[in-house]
């Protein structure tokens, strides 16, 4: 359940047995953020001396992955078993839920080397913590515990390091078992939720909601309520 890259992300939302997404890090860190020593070479966005309108074409291309991550129509799961600052902030936070270690640790980083955000911190942190959460965490790059940022409502679940994979695959597995179609109305309908207006929201609600009523999923999870045993959804 790893993301490898883009192409990786875009087969796995593709492939109808996958129903739901774990993305996670190798090693200690769940994602570092940006490479520094490139930073002071010039050669973040590419070689040195590449025009601005060349690295900020690079940077939108990069930014194809947490966009993928939050749009398309299956559950992603962060599992941050490590730190996750700046860049790796924003994939953390661009997935639909975040399981941390309590060995994670978080951060923004930005005002450190006079950046100003990037992979999706922006708009990930001014929804999820609100506009004033949102600007001190920018402008006070302090770094956050696995406990502060459950606190603070950056991240769902904290659980001990070791655990931490058996208590994610599970949720995931548990996930995966759903009602898919139901899971993709509900993710788009989170997402337009804070863009639009109550009214439009409910009308949005009464449109989903009676095509999910036509589903197979649907009538399973009628049957196996009253006939009081687990439904057994098929995506359909």
């Amino acid at each position: 359940m790893l993301i490898g890259g883009i192409t990786q992300l875009q087969e796995y939302a593709r492939n109808p047995d996958i129903g739901a997404i774990i993305v996670t890090g190798e090693g200690r860190a769940f994602c570092a953020g940006g490479d520094i020593s490139a930073m002071q070479s010039g050669r973040e966005f590419g070689p040195p001396g590449t025009n601005p309108e060349t690295q900020i074409e690079t940077l939108r291309n990069w930014h194809n992955f947490p966009l993928l991550l939050n749009s398309i129509s299956k559950p992603t799961i962060a599992v941050v078993n490590g730190i996750a600052v700046g860049g790796g902030l924003g994939v953390a936070l661009s997935c639909d839920m975040r399981i941390a270690s309590d060995k994670a640790r978080f951060g923004t980083a930005y005002a450190r080397v006079g950046y100003d955000g990037d992979f999706g911190t922006t708009w990930q942190m001014t929804r999820l913590l609100g506009e004033a959460k949102a600007k001190e965490l920018f402008f006070l790059p302090d770094i956050l515990s696995a406990t502060e940022a459950l606190r603070i409502g950056m991240v769902n679940q904290v659980h001990p390091h070791q655990k931490l994979m058996d208590r994610a695959t599970a949720i995931a597995e548990r996930i995966a078992c759903g009602p898919s179609v139901s899971y993709r109305y509900m993710k788009s309908n989170v997402a337009h939720a804070s863009m639009v207006d109550f009214a439009t929201s409910l009308n949005r609600e009464a449109e989903t909601h009676i095509r999910c009523s036509q589903t197979d999923d649907h009538a399973e999870g009628v049957t196996a309520f009253l006939e009081k045993r687990d439904p057994v959804f098929k995506g359909q």
